[in-house]
Order: structure tokens, then sequence, then C-alpha cells
């Protein structure tokens, strides 16, 4: 035995080549076939894997699988797979002549991969490394959005298809769900707790990455449609029961994440949903509905904020630490805030590069590491930083083609796509919050969860349009049977 283990070692790299390659060729065999069975287990690794071990004390420094292979493939392997599907998806398209659905969003992704390619084009010009200029910590993830939604319109191809895709977002976030719930209730819950860890905040926590409650949010957005829209779809009871169970527990799981961007991203998600239904039927379900999430987000809301220094009372206490103060040292969010923003006037047409820094970040204390001074806590603020105002114009018209759209394609799903599309709305409007408070555009999964959240009404609205929903046939009116009338 102990002769054959060194051939053994030595064959190791060979058979996982030879293994590797076997998985290709099946995987592009699949992907012509059925190009949505690339797409599920994609979509489970962010549904499922955290991205983040921030807050965590008992973490040892490794590498995610958001940044596995980033180093000579300057991104990660993930993301080469989700272009590797889209082209076996592109592939079958053509072959079975399914035509290219419509999407507002690709000239605004075109254009921001134009802008990137010149970034790269100056930073090598100036001697900064590729990996630098094609960093996440730029807006290259914004580009990577592009391939994402193009792979989802092109695999689902029918309602069924759809409403399969449907199910599985339900499953997924009810799983999710009472995965953090049962973790919350008997483990402690999310161990990434910076709350606990580091302020000392005596509270549990279902989790922390805010893409696990986006999950639970679009999760909730899809069984609120399906339970209380008003031209109903037949379905079995086990979905039925799905429903509510996932209406409840990913309502819960967002409660208890404990914070606050979660907390108003799921009531504007959750005004979308409402908007869906007619004002009758919007006001039964806001009467019932809002006094329970009412009473559910105060309490909690009470039980982080009294145990944090410096929040105040009332709502101006959730925005505490985003406030300037009128006397002592400015609170590190907007100072940091302001860096940037004087960093972003002094260069305001082109940024100061995807690859740059803001001055004065070492005094940020969450920017004391390698990467500081690369990120902010604003999306919005990171784009014009660094990429001046045509990084800006580019984000607006992002947002505006996909608002206008969203607009119009809700108004004419049919019932049983209805939710798809509503949810991936509601998803971009819970991230609002974090669009504008957090750092959405460094981080590989919250990107990708945002392009998967834009595609959801482009899906549903291109399959509404190929294939029309069977007309059912009128009932035919009682025609009374002739009978004898005596002369």
């Amino acid at each position: 035995m102990n002769e054959i283990l060194p051939y053994i070692y030595y064959s190791l790299p060979w058979l996982f080549v030879i293994g590797l390659s076997i998985a290709i060729v099946v995987g592009f065999g699949v992907g012509m076939v059925w190009p949505r069975f690339l797409v599920y287990p994609y979509l489970c690794v962010f549904f499922w894997v955290n991205s983040t071990s921030y807050g965590n004390l008992a973490v040892f420094a490794s590498r995610s699988i958001y940044s596995r292979g980033s180093g000579m493939l300057y991104f990660g392997v993930i993301l080469w797979y989700v272009l590797g599907a889209w082209c076996c998806a592109r592939v079958s398209a053509t072959f079975q002549r399914y035509p290219t659905p419509a999407c507002n969003l690709r000239p605004w992704f075109l254009g921001w991969f134009v802008l990137l390619a010149g970034h790269v084009g100056v930073a090598v010009v100036s001697g900064v490394k590729l990996s630098e200029a094609l960093a996440p910590s730029g807006f290259s993830n914004i580009v990577w959005m592009a391939p994402l939604v193009s792979l989802i319109l092109l695999s689902f191809r029918t309602r069924e298809q759809v409403i399969e895709l449907s199910h599985f977002i339900m499953l997924a976030g009810l799983g999710r769900a009472l995965f953090g719930l049962g973790r919350w209730a008997a483990f402690g819950g999310d161990p990434n707790n910076v709350y606990a860890n580091m302020n000392a905040i005596k509270i549990r926590l279902t989790f922390f990455d805010i893409n696990d409650s986006l999950l639970c949010t679009v999760a909730f957005a899809i069984a609120a449609v399906h339970l209380f829209q008003v031209h109903k779809t037949d379905r079995p009871k086990f979905w039925r029961n799905i429903e509510w169970m996932t209406l409840v527990c990913t309502a819960l799981c967002v409660v208890l994440s404990y914070r606050r961007s979660a907390w108003i991203g799921f009531m504007l998600a959750f005004v979308v949903v409402m908007f869906r239904f007619p004002v009758k039927r919007r006001l039964h379900v806001t009467m019932a509905a809002l006094p329970l999430m009412g009473a559910a987000l105060a309490y909690v809301a009470v039980r982080r904020l009294t145990q944090t220094k410096g929040a105040g009372e009332g709502l101006s206490g959730l925005i505490y630490d985003m406030q300037s103060n009128r006397f002592g040292p400015e609170s590190y969010r907007v100072l940091e805030l302001k860096l940037a923003l004087a960093d972003f006037l002094s260069r305001p047409l082109t940024g100061i590069g995807s690859w740059g820094r803001y001055n004065g970040y070492q005094v940020i204390p969450w920017q004391n590491n390698p990467d500081g001074g690369l990120f902010l806590h604003s999306g919005v603020l990171h784009i014009a930083l660094k990429s001046g105002l045509l990084g800006t114009v580019l984000l607006v018209g992002t947002i505006a083609a996909f608002v206008l759209f969203a607009r119009r394609a809700l108004r004419k799903l049919p019932p049983e796509l209805l939710g798809v599309g509503t949810a991936g709305v509601a998803g971009i409007a819970f991230m609002i919050p974090d669009f504008l408070i957090g750092t959405p555009f460094p981080q590989v999964r919250t990107t990708q969860m945002l392009a998967f959240c834009l595609a959801l009404p482009y899906l549903a609205m291109a399959v509404a349009k190929l294939a029309p929903a069977p007309v059912r046939a009128a009932p035919k009116s009682f025609v009374p049977r002739p009978h004898l009338v005596p002369a």
C-alpha cells in the first residue's frame, strides 16, 4: 500500500483535470438542451452561501467562494461559470430559433463595459496593475450583472418554466428563513453578529448579510401576490400552504435581522406588493398586516436602539450615526462620505479611477486595513467617486430604464406571472437603503442578486408575450328544453 500512495498523490492533479474536463463537457451538453438547469446551481450558491464574515470573532482569514480563483483569472471562478452558462444558453437559443427577449438594459450594460475598458486602458498607461483596475472594489461587478440577466432571459422560455422558477425561489427563501429562525432560536443566531461582538448590544439576529434578507423579501413578494391577488390561478393545496409558510417565516426573518436597511427596505417592498392589488383589496391587506408588522418592527427597533450609544429617541434614532454632530467629533460615517465627496469634487468628470482610494481614509476605523479607501458606505457616491459623472449618468440611466419598463410590465402581466415580475421590482425596492448607505457594488453576491431581481420582470413579460395564456371557453348559457303547451 505504501508503494501505491506516491502514485496516487502524483495522479491527483491529472484526475482533477480529467474530471473537470468531463464536467465541462457534460455541463455544455446539458446547457445546450436545458439551459435553465445551469441556472439553478448558480442561484443556489448565491441564495445560500454567505458572503461576509464581518462581525464574527471566531472566523479565521479565508477566501470566499466568491473570490476563489480571482488571483490568476482576475475574477472569481463563479463569475466565469455564469459567462460559460450564458454562452451555452446563447448557442442553444440560436439552434432552437428562440428569439432574444427584449431588454432595454442592454445598451446601458454596454456603456458600463466601455467605461470599464476605458479605465483599464488608463490604468495600463499609468502603470497600475490590471488586477487593481478590474478589482471588485471598483465597478467591474456591474459589468458582470449583464451575463446573469441575459442568461435568465434565455433559459426560461415557457410559462411552466417560469412558474417552476417561482416555486424554486419560494422554497429557497422559505428554507433559508427556517434555517435562520432555527439558528436564532436554538443556537444563538448568526455568528456574524457585529452588534453583539463589537458594540456590546445584547441581541441575537437571523442574518447579518443583507442578501439573505433580500432573498426572503423576494420569496415574500411571490407568496403575497399569489395569495392576495384578485384573479387567482388554480394551485394545489400544497403550494398554498407553502405560500402561507413563506409569507410568515420570511417576514419574521427580516424583522429579526436587526438591520435598519433591511427594515426600511422591507417596508418599501411591501408598498410595491400592495400596489399590485385593487384599492379595496389593498386596504384590507394593509389593515390586517400593518399593525402586526409595525408592532414587530417597533419592538426589535427599541431593543436595538436603546442599547446603542448615541442613538436618540424617535425616528431620528434610526440614522443616529449618519447625522452631523453640532458639537464634538464628527460621526465616522459622515466623515467618510465627506472625504469621498471632496475627492469626487476635485475630479468630477472621470472620478479617481476604478482602482483609486480617497484621501484621508486612514482616520476611519473600518478602513484601517489593506482594502482601506477602496470602498465607502454609499453606493451612489461610490460610483461617482470611482467613475465620475460618466458613471453617474450610466447609473441613473440604468435605473430609469428599469423603472420605466417595470411600471409598464406590472400592469400587463397575467396572474400566474405577476408574482415573479413583482418580486423582482420588490427586490430592487428593498435594496434602495443599502444602495444609499451601504456597500453594494464592491460585493459579488450583492450585485449578482441585484441582477437576478432586475431580470425577473423582463422574464415574466417576455414569456407572457411569446406564450399567451390559453383562452378559457366561456360557459354556455342555459337554454331551457322545449316542452308541450296545451292548445
